[in-house]
């Protein structure tokens, strides 16, 4: 089990664990009609920030949820995304999921941050059994699909519409232990939880 003071470094982005002090920037991050759209979790005030982040410290704690909050050195650390891997231990695979802000959208930070993502969990969770890594994406948000398979995860599936979970359906994206990375575009997509915000 990790005690949430893992730090991964990718290019000028640094990885860590999510503190209080990041409230602030991350409700100004979930202030952004694109987050609203793609991410079935919404934080829209104060209270939902500090429960946001309980979810984080206690994903910590039990060793199924690895929460990072993504800065770049270059802009003073500045927060620009959120990396997250969901895993049951002993499981042969897990899912990752990401979110990056709009000013930080079209500089290739989503795929740099996941690829150091994608090689700690495989580095982390070798011996546990870790074989592959899923990301889900809902149908129609194509800068998902290009920072997906930027970062080496193939199209593995589509997925049906499961409301309320996953109202339009969307894409299941792969990466096996050993794949390497894959050529891509840039992207601007929000972030990746399997659809858009279910209504609140």
């Amino acid at each position: 089990m990790d005690d949430g003071t893992v730090t991964l470094s990718a290019g000028h982005l640094r990885l860590r664990p999510w503190r209080r002090e990041d409230i602030p920037a991350l409700l100004a991050a979930y202030d952004d009609p694109a987050m609203r759209r793609w991410l079935r979790t919404q934080v829209a005030d104060a209270d939902e920030a500090e429960r946001w982040m309980t979810v984080q410290e206690e994903g910590w704690a039990s060793g199924g949820r690895f929460s990072f909050a993504v800065t770049d050195t270059a802009r003073e650390g500045v927060l620009v995304g959120n990396l997250a891997l969901n895993r049951v231990p002993g499981a042969a695979s897990a899912q990752a999921g990401y979110w990056t802000t709009a000013a930080a959208r079209g500089r290739g930070v989503a795929p740099l941050a996941l690829r150091s993502l994608t090689g700690w969990a495989f580095d982390r969770f070798a011996e546990d059994g870790l074989r592959r890594l899923d990301l889900f994406h809902g149908m129609g948000n194509e800068a998902s699909c290009r920072v997906a398979e930027k970062s080496g995860f193939a199209l593995a599936e589509s997925v049906p519409a499961e409301p309320p979970r996953w109202p339009l359906g969307g894409h299941r994206h792969s990466r096996q232990a050993a794949l390497s990375p894959a050529a891509g575009r840039r992207a601007g997509s929000a972030g990746t939880s399997g659809g858009p915000a279910t209504p609140r």
